[in-house]
């Protein structure tokens, strides 16, 4: 599986073509708390009957609180034929840490 750190990602959005999903699979509440900007909310529980929104050409970074729900989603991903998920190491409370303070910690 890949992974990405939020400073890669970070790195990746800013150069990015337009070809990025970042996947956020925690639960709502979570999200409404903390999240990126350009991210999705599909929590995981819900990754089954939401495979049909998600677009296999795109690079789908699966984001979640530390990136251990993300990584089994980008499991269960590659195991649906996505051949372009990437989960992001650490979460969004590592994004708070290393690249944006204002996304808050919970």
């Amino acid at each position: 599986m890949k992974q990405i750190s939020p400073n890669e990602l970070h790195q990746l959005i800013q150069s990015d073509s337009g070809n990025l999903f970042l996947l956020d699979v925690r639960e709502k509440w979570e999200f409404d708390i903390a999240r990126l900007e350009q991210s999705i909310n599909i929590p995981m529980s819900q990754i089954p009957s939401a495979l049909n929104e998600l677009d296999e050409e795109q690079t789908i970074i699966c984001i979640c609180h530390h990136g251990i729900r993300s990584m089994h989603v980008c499991n269960y991903l590659m195991q649906a034929g996505f051949d372009n998920v990437i989960n992001l190491t650490g979460g969004i409370d590592k994004w708070s840490s290393d690249v944006d303070p204002n996304v808050s910690k919970y």
